[in-house]
């Protein structure tokens, strides 16, 4: 690259750059169109709306309740991933939808819950709600350019067979769609309909065919809804939360920025360029696609953050080797990149492969950290590996071109690993029953394995209206405490109920004692009446339908990176090494959660994710350079290879460590409770990554191969 295209590449940076950080700071036009203010917040963040049903049947079953929270959960996805339904009482459903602030609106778009039925002109019920898959209102083109305002509808599997029989049964008939006993539209059969998809045309707009859609989706549910309260609720946890989380963000940038210049110096600078970038596209974009952010959120875009550098780490350390070797600085720049790319993307490609399956088929917040998961992956790589290698080029462009810019990789004796392995695997093992022997502990104390939250196990929410309009600090303050020493579980949610003072709190299940216990402090203590305090039973956020979702896409996941392993390297025991350093690393998380008791909710699902594709990235880029190796030093025994692999990428496993662990470090010591029971799992979690990576993968990988070989020779 010549000067003057060097030149204009860096101004053209520095104004993109600018651009994005502009619009992420500040925004355009009169609303801020744009600016990271405009980002949508949970409810523990900013609030929403909370919207209670009751059933009309006065004892629903079980499984009727289970089935219409679980059929309502998708309905909400609509507004937010993070939507909450859970149960209350026996017979009542809550729905909870941050980022929103109009209640009647959500209950028009929702539809009034009711009994929904298909019946032809003879009067027979040829379809019912629970035959619905999902209904969406929307306009098509026709066929002489005019708009045709229509609804489409999905049946399941019974609901597709039902319907072929009944419209090879009614050609050119009318079949009335009844809601509430009340004849809601009544479309003509134009031809028989097999696949399971239909439409129903003829609405005059828009809004009408979007109105229809809504009432065809809520009239699905096993149950027959009726709405008896709706409130817009505050924040759970208060602007301290954001602002402590905003500063253990800004401190760990910093870190991380200072860490790269020191480290690298000219190549340190432009991965701090980079990371501008990347910070201000996040900010840009998380608007952009409308995700909704939540505390745990923050705490996972500033930990991607720190790993965003790990991409600058592995070339600047390739570059290094390259001058090392003797090459010019820029046949050192082009070859670092050359050479660091494979072990990035498949890197970046098995975390997608997980996101991906957890998009498809999680729910509810494992699709939500999925969005934010895949859109932090697709940025980091394009602006540590295009933009970076961009700015490079065009900083050697204008002058930087002696070799002291760009430093030397010191020459490291190559480290024994597999000769340790015993004592790697003796570690290993001894950390893994720490959990098991933790939960079996506490189990025989009467404490349970886990100290898991009401996201899993439901609790009690009671609705108490103090006598003033605390804020949420004071809440946390002078209310929180209190009801700490009556729980003796620091697990307590609570959320204002805003134009008013009452305030809803949760807790884990509490006994008749205990209520009144609650009831007497709330008196003596701030005194309310007993009028003012109600409580009800509620159900787990995380439904038992939800739970075995995120298992199975976790499963399918882990699988789905295992085969791509697999594939790319072309050996099966890489995948399978890579398989028990995996289990080794979950292991290691779970003995956070059970010796620390460590509240075990929603956010626990995010984190050991955050670890599982952490752990794999870093076990990448040793078998990407054990595959490099086994090329040109082919006559070498694979153990001396491991050996070396390991010791040339350990520089790449200590930067890459430091920063993240430096990141969630600080953010453990700023942040808020909530905030510190997701980052000490992580935290726990880099290191167990670490040491999987580096001490565990290669040396079973050496073990498995000595067997294979042992075999041949047997034969």
């Amino acid at each position: 690259m010549s000067k003057n295209k060097s030149i204009i590449a860096l101004v053209l940076v520095a104004i993109w750059i600018g651009v994005m950080s502009f619009t992420a700071a500040v925004g355009w036009g009169p609303t801020g169109t744009g600016a990271a203010k405009n980002i949508k917040l949970g409810l523990d963040l900013a609030g929403g709306v909370s919207i209670t049903y009751q059933a009309v049947d006065e004892n629903p079953s079980s499984e009727e309740m289970s089935d219409t929270i679980y059929k309502l959960q998708q309905r909400v996805s609509q507004y937010s991933e993070e939507a909450v339904v859970y149960q209350e009482g026996h017979n009542r459903i809550n729905i909870e939808i941050p980022g929103v602030s109009n209640a009647e609106e959500i209950l028009l778009e929702l539809g009034k819950p009711g009994s929904l039925q298909f019946e032809d002109m003879a009067g027979n019920v040829v379809l019912d709600g629970n035959d619905v898959a999902s209904a969406e209102g929307g306009a098509i083109q026709d066929e002489f350019g005019g708009r045709q305002y229509i609804v489409s509808l999905d049946l399941t599997v019974v609901g597709t067979a039902k319907f072929a029989e009944a419209t090879r049964d009614n050609l050119g008939q009318q079949i009335a769609i009844i809601y509430d006993g009340n004849v809601i539209s009544s479309p003509t059969v134009q031809s028989e309909i097999t696949g399971g998809q239909a439409q129903i045309t003829g609405m005059n707009s828009v809004e009408e065919a979007q109105e229809l859609a809504s009432t065809i989706r809520i009239g699905s549910l096993s149950l027959e809804l009726e709405e008896i309260r709706s409130n817009v609720v505050g924040a759970q946890l208060g602007q301290e939360a954001i602002r402590t989380s905003l500063i253990a963000g800004g401190i760990g940038i910093l870190f991380v920025m200072v860490f790269m210049v020191v480290v690298f110096g000219l190549p340190g600078v432009v991965a701090v360029i980079s990371m501008l970038l990347y910070v201000s596209l996040q900010l840009v974009t998380l608007n952009a696609f409308d995700l909704t952010v939540t505390l745990p959120g923050i705490a996972g875009i500033i930990l991607s953050i720190g790993m965003a550098v790990d991409a600058s780490v592995i070339i600047f350390s390739r570059i290094r080797e390259e001058v090392s070797a003797g090459n010019s600085a820029k046949t050192a720049i082009a070859l670092g990149y050359e050479k660091a790319l494979p072990a990035i993307l498949d890197g970046n490609i098995t975390t997608l492969i997980a996101a991906a399956v957890l998009w498809f088929l999680g729910s509810g917040p494992v699709r939500g950290f999925a969005m934010t998961l895949t859109l932090g992956i697709v940025l980091s790589v394009f602006s540590e590996v295009i933009i970076s290698r961009i700015l490079m080029n065009a900083f050697y462009g204008i002058g930087f071109q002696d070799e002291k810019f760009f430093g030397k990789q010191k020459e490291r004796k190559v480290i024994d690993f597999f000769g340790k392995r015993k004592v790697f695997f003796a570690i290993a093992i001894a950390c893994a029953l720490i959990g098991p022997v933790s939960m079996a502990a506490y189990s025989a104390m009467g404490e349970g394995p886990l100290n898991f939250s009401m996201e899993f196990m439901g609790g009690t929410a009671t609705t108490v209206g103090f006598n003033e309009d605390m804020t949420i600090e004071e809440i946390d303050e002078k209310v929180k405490p209190v009801i700490a020493q009556i729980t003796n579980d620091a697990d307590i949610n609570t959320q204002k109920v805003l134009g008013g003072n009452q305030v809803i709190i949760k807790t884990r299940t509490l006994n008749t004692e205990e209520r009144a216990a609650f009831v007497k402090a709330m008196e003596e203590q701030f005194q309310v009446l007993e009028s003012e305090i109600s409580a009800e039973s509620i159900s787990s956020t995380m439904s038992n339908e939800m739970r075995q979702d995120a298992v199975i896409a976790i499963i399918i996941a882990v699988i789905a990176m295992l085969i791509y392993i697999w594939f790319r390297f072309k050996d099966v025991r890489f995948a399978a090494s890579g398989v028990i350093a995996l289990v080794f690393d979950i292991t290691m998380v779970l003995a956070t959660y059970a010796v620390f008791r460590v509240s075990l909710g929603g956010t626990f699902i995010a984190c050991m994710l955050t670890i599982l594709g952490y752990s794999i990235n870093s076990t990448i880029v040793i078998f990407d350079r054990v595959r490099e190796n086994r090329k040109r030093m082919d006559k070498i025994p694979v153990a001396e290879v491991v050996s070396a692999s390991i010791t040339q990428t350990l520089t790449r496993s200590i930067y890459t460590n430091v920063t993240t662990f430096a990141t969630i470090t600080i953010l453990f010591i700023v942040g808020v409770p909530a905030v510190r029971e997701f980052a000490l799992p992580i935290m726990i979690g880099v290191i167990a990554g670490t040491f999987s990576s580096v001490c565990i993968t290669g040396a079973l990988f050496c073990v498995m191969k000595a067997k294979q070989a042992r075999k041949a020779i047997a034969k």
